[in-house]
């Protein structure tokens, strides 16, 4: 039974739906159109080894801030108003993290990484504070420790210069995307199985797409404005087309058919938070990081279509494509355990065009990338395209032994919570949870 402040900030769970997307959350998204917007725009002018690397920790950082709080409002309403005023607070800083990505390998290095270290911190806290009394409020309140670990890298980084500060940060990073795989394990306290997360995966699936949606949409936008600054020559209207058939690729290849039957898979997992780690948390992180290569790729070609393709240019136009797939090949092999083989035929086919790019255009090149995708999602993302049981893309979700599989690890760590847990007294987040809480997450789940 829920206390006050549960009542106050926590969503109404039912067994049978998945809570619904609410408009703040959406509205909440509408600043991390501006971030993937100022990370192209930071590749784009930097397009070198040291600027990709770069781009990559800003990204990576992004993309935590981002995930954590989607992850937060699977289990806080955002129509409650403590909770609404929490999204509002933390789109706020989003929106300073997001305005000092340009500099923050510069002079404003101190102001992104407190304005993430406060994302995560000021979000933490709050579902500590939530879910007190709760075994939740143990599984954020270890979660919380480990973002304050790694808060204090990302500022110790940001006082640093040079490769110091990079390197820092990538420790910092390791930190934070490691925390998750050892179940934010902390001495004398242990580590909380993905089971202990009572997560509702149909919510967490909406929200994914959705913000593939968003790094998509950015996509469209930049096409449109650099094509509406550029005289609209043979090349560059070719170069546009390709670009927004190269955009629409990428939606096919995962919308169609792919992302609603994933949101059913999850949501009949035995472990939900499982799949959702691997198959959200961390592929669709590459999926983005793809299209905003993918932008990228499309802005450069459409400036300099013709001439000699270098290699920092051949390496947008394909690995942008390639990351893509590459993330959507892992998000299917964490809901099936089976590797898709249209997808890494398709990266198979990008790596096949590199020596092409020594003998063309950027504008050849770029069809040819964009002709690999084409056909990839009409061949597998059509409705006519039958998917096997084995051996290819997305299986049944219902298949037998992957459910078999499942449910015998979820037993595993079910049991495990329980020898560790203590019985929870004070309210205290810290402490463990009695075995009968475990079971109380079970049954929730």
């Amino acid at each position: 039974m829920m206390g006050p402040m549960q009542r106050a900030v926590l969503r109404e769970r039912t067994q049978d739906q998945a809570p619904p997307v609410t408009s703040v959350e959406l509205f909440f998204d509408l600043v991390y159109v501006f971030a993937v917007t100022q990370l192209s725009q930071h590749l784009l002018h930097d397009l070198t080894l040291r600027g990709a690397v770069e781009t990559l920790v800003l990204f990576l950082a992004v993309w935590w801030a981002w995930n954590y709080t989607a992850w937060a409002t699977n289990w806080i309403d955002p129509d409650l108003p403590a909770v609404r005023v929490l999204m509002l607070a933390l789109m706020l800083i989003s929106l300073v993290m997001s305005a000092k990505i340009p500099r923050a390998f510069g002079d404003e290095a101190v102001g992104f990484a407190a304005a993430y270290v406060a994302i995560q911190v000021v979000r933490s806290g709050f579902m500590v504070v939530a879910f007190r009394g709760q075994s939740m409020g143990r599984n954020y309140a270890q979660l919380l420790a480990w973002s304050c670990i790694a808060g204090a890298v990302w500022i110790a980084g940001a006082f640093l210069h040079g490769d110091a500060r990079l390197l820092t940060w990538i420790l910092a990073l390791a930190l934070d995307y490691g925390a998750p795989l050892h179940g934010f394990a902390l001495p004398g306290l242990g580590r909380t199985p993905t089971r202990a997360w009572t997560l509702a995966g149909g919510h967490l699936a909406e929200r994914n797409r959705l913000v593939v949606l968003i790094a998509l949409g950015e996509s469209i936008l930049a096409l449109g404005k650099t094509f509406s600054e550029l005289h609209a020559d043979a090349s560059v209207v070719t170069a546009f087309v390709a670009g927004f058939v190269l955009i629409v690729s990428l939606w096919w290849v995962y919308f169609v058919r792919y992302a609603e039957e994933a949101a059913r898979a999850i949501s009949r997992s035995v472990d939900p938070t499982r799949v959702a780690r691997a198959g959200y948390a961390y592929a669709h992180a590459i999926m983005v990081a793809g299209v905003i290569v993918v932008a990228v790729a499309i802005e450069r070609t459409m400036v300099e279509p013709g001439g000699e393709t270098s290699t920092a240019t051949a390496a947008v136009i394909l690995g942008g494509p390639a990351l893509y797939l590459a993330g959507n090949a892992l998000f299917n092999f964490a809901l099936t355990g089976e590797a898709p083989g249209s997808r890494l035929v398709g990266i198979v086919l990008l790596v096949a065009l590199v020596p092409l790019a020594a003998v063309v255009e950027p504008l050849v090149l770029s069809i040819a990338a964009t002709l690999v995708l084409l056909a990839l999602a009409l061949a597998t993302g059509t409705p006519g395209f039958q998917v096997p049981r084995r051996g290819h893309d997305l299986p049944m979700a219902d298949d037998e032994d992957r459910l078999s599989e499942e449910a015998r690890r979820s037993r595993e760590e079910t049991d495990e919570l329980k020898e560790e847990s203590e019985s929870d007294k004070g309210g205290n987040p810290w402490a463990k949870t009695s075995s009968g809480d475990a079971d109380s997450v079970t049954a929730d789940d």
